[in-house]
């Protein structure tokens, strides 16, 4: 017993040509020249026994499939068997590639296995040839199909018409719904039906507690089995006498709806389940001509356009969200009778499949994560890069490979960080500038694109902090004013100097070292916090407007870093900080994964909650006020400089439970 399979390579293919290897014969599979070596690691991956393979090269898209006459006449009366599977299940792939392959290469199928003189034609079409019918389609349904405008399911509906039109050969149809990985390994080629959702739902896992309860949506039932069933199913079938010219439906008799599915996978995630789901059919009642004026306003559009690509679902997957159809199965269940093979639970492999997903296929596990992969021969300018945070993120990206350009007002301090890291091979340069003064910016400004032509990240890192009680700052105006020009218009006039090479170029990045201070509001630093304050506004700003522009912003409320602007206040060595090393991962994390903000847990929960319940987070304040005196700097009293006290244990317990936080 012969047979001849078109699509072996495919994922369906591969394990069914395992299925008929288990039987008597050769089995004949199609693949072009350039598909021979996969076609030989797949081999060897499933264990099949290559002698028993005989390859026919060939292709799909032309007469006969491109098998030559003499090809045809070693062939001609040994295949009894003929099942095809070779198609496109892509659903963003073009009109015109699912024309070719599933049309005209299901036409050409039919022309080999005729001309082979095979015993039955086997067609492995699609629940999709029922397009969206509203209700239960039956096996014997074929023309009541409805909302075939989509060019996937117009395709399947008509390769799946060319078989039923078929007289010179007998065959048998097989619909098998939304094919997932193998339920006992849970291995799969590429990311396709409810794959699509995993990485949505992973992000849930990573923002929210599995225990915390989210709203969802809810819709249709969708067909979801696994591909051994599908296997097993069809060699069975394909191997029952009397079935000719019937279709089998290789579907779930009990398909869950769309919010049930998500919760399953949510669940074999540990992400959160959506407990209250809203049915997607709701909106029905709104006519189309609304919902499309709606969907298509450009902010609307855009919006929608932003979460498919960050969760990484194709647009032509959401009409399956309400899907209609309902599938009869009562053919297939009367000829697997007795057979043993049935659809699995869903809710009994699930995890396996997640599982998988998340090993082989998570779109996450194949970004370019390396900070050489983003800096690599670009050009990071850096301020305050001769110390303290800059100079650890300088060191980074200048062994990234980075054009790493530092910038400091000191410069002989500067030029010896720049001669060291020169030392370990980078491309380093080093440009004095005074960033509190706006007629050196701009000269920092054009030196740099003149010598560098453009600046793709810009780290606003240089800045000045000041710790002192707003009552021993009446008469010390000028703190709050050299405060803001350099952490505030120093870093603006910076960013307006290198922004129009950046929108000319369409891509640039700014990342702007603020403060924890600005989400905690830490008393004493009221100078700084509004400087930083400023800048974190006008970077949210300016990020609605550039964003399309592929410009991003990337605000680091930085915690307290061991560096020496800190150092004239005695208490900050008793207290937890980060080090020069620990900041520049932050940076690191910045530049790789270009988030709008980065910040502590800590800070977090302080914004939060002095915007829930901002009398008692005062109270919080002012305890921390009370605690934490200024310092014999911020008083003037240089005599009590060295005789500073020590910080007491309370002083030293309060720190170390609000971690980071300027006091």
């Amino acid at each position: 017993m012969g047979y001849f399979v078109t699509g072996a390579t495919g994922f369906i293919g591969r394990y069914l040509v395992s299925n008929l290897l288990k039987r008597k014969g050769s089995v004949h599979v199609l693949v072009r020249k350039d598909s021979q070596k996969k076609l030989e690691a797949i081999g060897r991956k499933m264990g099949w026994d290559m002698k028993r393979i005989v390859v026919v090269h060939g292709d799909m898209t032309t007469a006969r499939c491109g098998v030559t006459p003499a090809q045809l006449r070693a062939l001609s009366g040994k295949v009894k068997h003929f099942f095809h599977l070779a198609a496109i299940y892509d659903l963003s792939a073009s009109a015109e590639n699912q024309r070719a392959a599933n049309v005209d290469g299901t036409q050409h199928a039919l022309d080999l296995a005729a001309m082979l003189g095979v015993g039955c034609f086997h067609h492995a079409s699609s629940i999709a040839a029922a397009g969206l019918y509203p209700g239960v389609f039956r096996e014997d349904m074929f023309e009541e199909a409805e909302g075939l405008d989509d060019p996937y399911l117009r395709t399947k509906h008509e390769a799946e018409g060319l078989v039923r039109a078929e007289k010179r050969i007998k065959w048998r149809i097989y619909r098998p719904g939304m094919v997932v990985g193998h339920s006992q390994t849970g291995e799969i080629d590429k990311i396709d039906g409810p794959y699509y959702f995993f990485t949505f739902i992973k992000k849930l896992r990573e923002m929210l507690p599995q225990w915390m309860p989210t709203l969802g949506i809810e819709g249709g039932r969708v067909n979801i089995i696994p591909v051994d069933f599908v296997v097993d199913a069809m060699d069975h079938i394909a191997h029952k006498p009397k079935l000719d010219g019937h279709c089998f439906h290789l579907t779930d008799p009990e398909p869950q709806r769309v919010g049930e599915v998500l919760n399953t996978f949510a669940r074999a995630g540990h992400a959160p389940e959506m407990t209250m789901r809203i049915d997607a059919r709701m909106f029905a009642f709104v006519p189309s001509s609304i919902r499309g004026a709606v969907t298509n306003l450009p902010p609307v559009r855009r919006f929608i356009g932003m979460l498919l690509r960050d969760f990484r679902i194709p647009k032509e997957a959401l009409k399956y969200i309400t899907y209609p159809t309902r599938f009869d199965n009562r053919e297939t269940e009367r000829a697997l009778r007795g057979s043993g093979i049935a659809v699995p639970r869903l809710d009994d492999y699930a995890w396996r499949l997640w599982d998988y997903w998340e090993r082989h296929l998570d779109p996450d596990l194949f970004v370019d994560r390396t900070l050489k992969g983003k800096v690599r021969n670009k050009v990071v300018v850096i301020t305050g890069g001769s110390s303290g945070i800059g100079l650890s993120t300088a060191q980074r990206v200048a062994e990234a490979g980075a054009v790493t350009i530092i910038v400091a007002r000191g410069e002989e301090e500067l030029f010896k960080a720049r001669d060291e890291m020169k030392k370990a091979g980078g491309k380093i340069f080093a440009y004095t500038a005074d960033l509190a003064d706006m007629a050196d910016c701009d000269r920092l400004v054009e030196k740099v694109l003149k010598e560098h032509g453009h600046v793709d990240i810009l780290i606003n890192n240089a800045g000045r902090s000041i710790r002192r009680s707003i009552e021993l700052s009446y008469d010390r105006f000028h703190d709050f004013e050299r405060t803001m020009q350099l952490n505030y218009f120093g870093s603006l006039r910076l960013i307006m100097g290198f922004m129009p090479t950046m929108t000319h170029r369409r891509k640039g990045h700014i990342i702007n070292i603020s403060s924890i201070g600005v989400l905690a509001n830490s008393p004493r630093f009221s100078a700084y916090v509004a400087s930083k304050a400023a800048l974190d506004a006008f970077s949210r700003c300016a990020q609605g407007e550039l964003s399309g522009k592929g410009i991003s912003f990337t605000t680091i409320n930085m915690p307290l870093v061991k560096t020496p602007m800190i150092a004239p206040t005695r208490m900050y060595d008793s207290v937890p900080t980060l080090s020069p090393e620990e900041a520049a991962d932050l940076l690191v994390r910045a530049i790789i994964e270009k988030p709008s903000r980065i910040a502590t847990r800590l800070g977090i929960f302080a914004a939060l909650l002095n915007a829930v319940a901002p009398k008692a987070y005062e109270v919080v304040m002012n305890t921390a006020f009370e605690l934490f005196p200024d310092s014999a700097a911020a008083k003037g009293d240089k005599k009590a400089l060295k005789g500073e006290v020590q910080p007491s244990s309370e002083q030293i317990a309060f720190a170390a439970l609000m971690r980071g936080v300027h006091w």
